[in-house]
């Protein structure tokens, strides 16, 4: 797959393309029916497949002072998509002058991006204002030789499938209710920093990740499994806890996810691991000493190991 940004479909070796438009955040089993059905139509009509998405994510844009909680920033999105069997991933930059975009003007972005087909949602909104709908769009795209594929809800349990709905269900602890939804346990991932090395120094070294998102969508602490595959070798699955806030006792002001891999005596800086959530323990707390916190943390790793195994 391809990383393509702003206008650059002629990397691919077809001019044309099927298009499936939307942000993604999380890519749930809701998205994963529209990527499917971008990819039937692509090797229908003998075409790549494309994903267009925005950086920043346009709600993100649209309330700067209040976003929403990112469920997958732009690293965990691209590792995904990259086991979708898309050809290409097609980032716009949501600024100023993409908000103002009418809908007329937005369709005729769609066409000079080479769209042949364009797979969107029941609810995709578009242009300024949120002026046009997904079925202004496919009238639109008739009269500019191009079709439009319309997607229904998909549901869980008589509740459609949204970001929304994950986030719910993330923010409530609820993480076996959020991989429902998503078609896989929830994760988050990016290399791992070199920081003070106070968990070393207290019996806890840690692999800790910084959060490139503005708000977190959950908090606490939690029994974890990891993943690596640029470890020599590979980790599959490695239990351990971890800790994802602001680390209030020892003052840590930026989010961080901080987690002790079990039975686990390895160098794992620079490398890209994937934190898997399987259950929340608790919620973050301070501490009015460093010797109450670790012994919280011998608690929340004898109870993450009985879950886990």
């Amino acid at each position: 797959m391809k990383l393509l940004r702003r206008h650059p479909l002629s990397e691919l070796q077809d001019a044309d393309c099927v298009l499936t438009v939307g942000a993604f955040d999380g890519l749930h089993r809701g998205h994963r029916v529209l990527i499917d059905r971008a990819l039937a139509l692509g090797r229908q009509h003998r075409l790549p497949a494309v994903l267009l998405s925005f950086e920043p994510l346009p709600r993100e844009f649209l309330n700067a002072a209040d976003p929403p909680p990112r469920l997958t920033n732009f690293r965990e999105r691209w590792r995904l998509l990259q086991g979708f069997g898309l050809d290409g991933l097609c980032l716009l930059p949501f600024n100023e002058k993409l908000r103002q975009m009418s809908g007329a003007q937005f369709v005729q972005q769609l066409r000079r991006l080479g769209a042949r087909h364009v797979v969107v949602g029941h609810d995709f909104r578009f242009g300024r204002g949120g002026q046009a709908d997904a079925a202004w769009c496919a009238e639109q795209g008739r009269a500019l030789g191009f079709a439009v594929d319309v997607v229904e809800p998909v549901q869980l349990a008589g509740q459609r499938i949204g970001s929304r709905l994950v986030r719910d269900a993330l923010a409530a602890g609820e993480l076996t209710r959020a991989a429902d939804l998503l078609g896989r346990p929830y994760s988050m991932r990016g290399r791992v920093l070199r920081g003070r090395q106070l968990g070393r120094q207290l019996g806890f070294p840690t692999a800790n990740i910084a959060m490139h998102r503005r708000r977190l969508p959950l908090s606490g602490i939690f029994a974890v499994r990891v993943h690596a595959r640029g470890h020599a070798p590979p980790l599959q699955g490695r239990p351990g806890v971890a800790s994802l806030g602001t680390r209030p006792t020892v003052n840590g002001g930026q989010p961080l996810l901080e987690t002790f891999l079990f039975d686990f005596d390895s160098d794992l800086y620079g490398c890209e691991i994937e934190v898997e959530f399987v259950a929340r323990l608790r919620d973050e707390q301070k501490f009015e000493s460093i010797e109450l916190m670790v012994e919280q943390m011998h608690r929340d790793a004898a109870q993450a190991r009985a879950f886990l195994e």
